[in-house]
C-alpha cells in the first residue's frame, strides 16, 4: 500500500469500516480511498480481493458509502431510514455474486467468484449493512462522540456505551484536548 495515502481506519465489521473511508465528516474530512486502486488495496485488505477498479465503480463505493453512513445514522437516532439509502443498499446487496464459505476455525467468510468484480465486493458490504442496521446481530449502532467524527459503528462491548467510533484517534483526540484544557485552567 502506497504512504502517499491516509491509512485505513479498520474495524471489526465491514460495513461501518467502510463508512470509515471517509472520516473527519464534520471536520476535515480524510477521504481514503481518493482513486480507484486505493478501492482496490482496501477490499483486499477487507478478504474482498478484486483485480481491478474503474472510476465509475469507485463511483457506485461511494454512493454506498454514504448511503450505508446516512442509514446507520438514522438507526443509531432511531429516525426512519432515508428511502434513497435503502434503496442503493438493497440495490447493491442485490447485484452482488458471492458465497458465504466456512473457514476450518469456525469462521464465515465471503467467496468472491473467479471473475469477480467490484460490484460483487460491494454486495457483501451492503449485505453486511442489512445485516447490522437490521439488528441481525448482537450490538447497537452508535454515532461517534467527536463533534468532527459523529461516525457511525457497531457497539458490541458488554455495557453497550462505547463513546468514541475508535479509542486510539477520535477517544485520544478528545482526551488529550480534554487534559490540555484542564492544564491551561491549573497551571
Amino acid at each position: 500500500m502506497c504512504a502517499a495515502f491516509p491509512d485505513f481506519r479498520l474495524g471489526k465489521v465491514l460495513a461501518t469500516s467502510f463508512t470509515g473511508t471517509l472520516s473527519e465528516r464534520h471536520g476535515d474530512a480524510v477521504e481514503r480511498i481518493p482513486v480507484p486502486h486505493r478501492l482496490v488495496d482496501w477490499l483486499t485488505v477487507n478478504g474482498l480481493a478484486v483485480d481491478s477498479c474503474t472510476p465509475a465503480q469507485l463511483a457506485l463505493a461511494r454512493e454506498l458509502r454514504e448511503s450505508i453512513h446516512v442509514a446507520a445514522t438514522a438507526a443509531a437516532l432511531q429516525d426512519a431510514l432515508p428511502v434513497s439509502a435503502v434503496h442503493v443498499i438493497n440495490d447493491r446487496s442485490a447485484q452482488g455474486r458471492a458465497a458465504a464459505i466456512l473457514t476450518p476455525e469456525g469462521e464465515r467468510r465471503w467467496q468472491l467468484g473467479s471473475a469477480s468484480c467490484v460490484e460483487d465486493a460491494l454486495g457483501v458490504i451492503a449485505a453486511d449493512a442489512i445485516s447490522v442496521i437490521a439488528g441481525e446481530r448482537d450490538g447497537k449502532l452508535a454515532l461517534c462522540a467527536s463533534p468532527t467524527c459523529r461516525a457511525a459503528f457497531f457497539d458490541t462491548s458488554q455495557s453497550r456505551t462505547r463513546r468514541w467510533c475508535d479509542m486510539n484517534t477520535c477517544g485520544n483526540r478528545q482526551k488529550k484536548a480534554r487534559f490540555h484544557a484542564n492544564q491551561r485552567k491549573n497551571p
